[in-house]
């Protein structure tokens, strides 16, 4: 097999010239170091790459070039290698560019010229974008492919869970030739999709998140019947708590029911998370913890969904689903929160086709030159509505309230002000869909006047409030009415302990009612809807996780 590239592009010979010998110093051995002095010869280079099918792991690009610039000879090579890891060669003067580049190009990094010494300013940053590609390695004759309809639900759910759970993909379309094709050599009609046909080979009609999961390389089934502790939940608290927890030696498992990272991970851009000045995608930073956890030692079992707790003496048992069950010292529940569904006539019948709820980030470019429709005033709904503005005519930003500025930071009221192609619509509520198999109208009313309009769209994308998914729960440990968990202080009641609480201490600070049972993120009544906050809870409940298994 040819060796993965690494290509350079810089319009300036010396430059050119020392990046590439200190590239070849390093990874000359591994990789193929090619060098072009333009953008547009490099986007020759890289075609006759992809013609002989060869892998590109890494696009190092100046941002000062003539014709066409570094960010770019970026946006334009990502048609060609989309999982490429992308770096911009900037001066001091350059690095607002920089910035700017993230959200344009995705940008991986930035290095700012000279990088000598490599061995620190150069080769930490390589070694580590290099990691990321060979965990996602890019898609070639052996990736999986999806062949669906555009406005299928179940097709949607298939792309949405490989990819959230970062598993690359091919979607073909059931009405294209090549789809045509795979469909009768399957033995399937266009009523059939989705079908998926694994990197293996394997074809699957409509399967489910768990047949999916075990086909693609997820893990479902525990390697043991005991733990030290599980992790139910992979968002940021629930990665938190398996890095922490692993790390430290405990035997941990994490359960997910869909895909890590949680909301947090379906947000194209997170700039107010501690150690990324620049802003990291959700599925960055999800990639990295759950590749953090595994290195760890941790276990992630997805699309495995559990239904019940139970006490049994000093351990904990936790039952699947499908029946089988997993037995722990103690438990994190870490299950975050699930989007409110939007109430509004004939809008669950479009739900993936046309109503999406998150951003489902893989449909952008399907939105291209089109009207966007985001509702909700918080963070997340402000990150997917700068994401969209890229790809959209226009992005309508529907909100309840008279502003953003009671629900969402203030660094993203400001960048959603400067962005031409966004429109805040205050006081606005969706009211009903219309369509023919797929969203094509909704109804607007304006809550202050009544007054109802009706406007032509395809997409519709909801974050409204959060509901925790415990009603599984019911009955076993405290919840508020809400249904969010109720830890520590919260369960004591005029410096009473709960009723039935065995231990003669009170409970630790993220404990339940459930001694040995701690909750953290978004699933804690009263906690702080930050990924920063759920990922210190995460690590805090496995220091309380060890005072329990000292002396429960």
């Amino acid at each position: 097999m040819a060796k993965p590239t690494i290509l350079t592009v810089d319009d300036d010979p010396g430059v050119s010239r020392a990046i590439a010998r200190d590239l070849r110093r390093r990874y000359g051995d591994r990789y193929r170091v090619l060098r072009a002095p333009s953008g547009e010869e490099a986007m020759e280079a890289l075609r006759e790459v992809k013609l002989r099918g060869e892998p590109l792991a890494v696009m190092i690009a100046d941002y000062r070039m003539p014709t066409m610039n570094g960010v770019q000879f970026l946006e334009a090579a990502m048609d060609l290698f989309p999982l490429a890891r992308r770096v911009l060669l900037t001066a001091y003067a350059d690095t607002g560019a920089a910035i700017d580049a993230i959200n344009i190009v995705d940008l991986d990094h930035y290095l700012l010229k000279p990088w000598s010494p490599p061995e620190e300013n150069l080769y930490p940053v390589l070694d580590s974008l290099l990691e990321l590609w060979t965990n996602a390695p890019e898609r070639g004759a052996g990736e999986t492919r999806i062949v669906g309809h555009r406005w299928s639900a179940p097709s949607f759910a298939v792309r949405e869970f490989l990819a959230r759970n970062l598993v690359p993909y091919r979607w073909i379309a059931a009405d294209e030739p090549e789809g045509r094709r795979l469909l009768d050599a399957a033995g399937l009609s266009a009523d059939d999709v989705p079908l998926v046909i694994t990197s293996e080979g394997k074809t699957l009609q409509s399967p489910t998140e768990a047949e999916l999961a075990a086909q693609v390389g997820l893990s479902t089934t525990p390697a043991s019947d005991f733990y030290d502790v599980v992790v139910i939940g992979a968002g940021p608290a629930g990665l938190g708590a398996a890095v922490y927890a692993a790390s430290e030696g405990l035997r941990t498992v994490l359960v997910e029911r869909s895909a890590t990272g949680g909301q947090a991970g379906q947000s194209s851009r997170i700039e107010n998370y501690l150690g990324f000045p620049d802003g990291v995608s959700g599925a960055q930073l999800t990639d990295r913890a759950r590749r953090q956890a595994t290195r760890f030692g941790a276990e992630i079992l997805s699309a495995r969904e559990v239904v019940a707790l139970e006490a049994a003496g000093a351990g904990r048992v936790l039952r699947f689903s499908d029946g089988t069950s997993i037995g722990a010292h103690t438990v994190v529940l870490a299950t975050g929160v699930s989007y409110r569904r939007l109430e509004g006539e004939g809008l669950n019948e479009f739900t993936g086709a046309g109503v999406f709820y998150g951003s489902a980030s893989f449909e952008a470019a399907n939105c291209s030159g089109q009207d966007v429709y985001i509702v909700g005033g918080a963070n997340s709904a402000g990150q997917a509505a700068v994401y969209f503005s890229r790809y959209a005519r226009r992005v309508h930003l529907l909100v309840r309230g008279a502003d953003l500025i009671r629900s969402m930071s203030y660094y993203l009221v400001q960048q959603i002000s400067a962005i031409d192609n966004i429109e805040v619509h205050p006081h606005t509520e969706v009211t009903g869909g219309e369509g023919d198999r797929h969203l094509q109208r909704l109804t607007l009313r304006d809550n202050r006047t009544g007054d109802v309009v009706t406007t032509e769209t395809s997409w519709l994308f909801i974050f409204i409030g959060a509901e925790p998914p415990t009603d599984w729960l019911d009955g076993v440990v405290a919840r508020d009415g809400r249904g969010f968990v109720l830890t520590g202080p919260d369960l004591l009641t005029e410096g009473e302990r709960p009723a039935h609480w065995p231990l003669s201490r009170d409970p630790y600070h993220l404990e339940t009612s459930v001694p040995g049972v701690f909750a953290a993120g978004d699933v804690r009544a009263d906690s702080v809807k930050r990924v920063a906050s759920a990922v210190g809870e995460g690590a805090m409940a496995v220091s309380l996780v060890h005072r329990y298994l000292e002396a429960p």
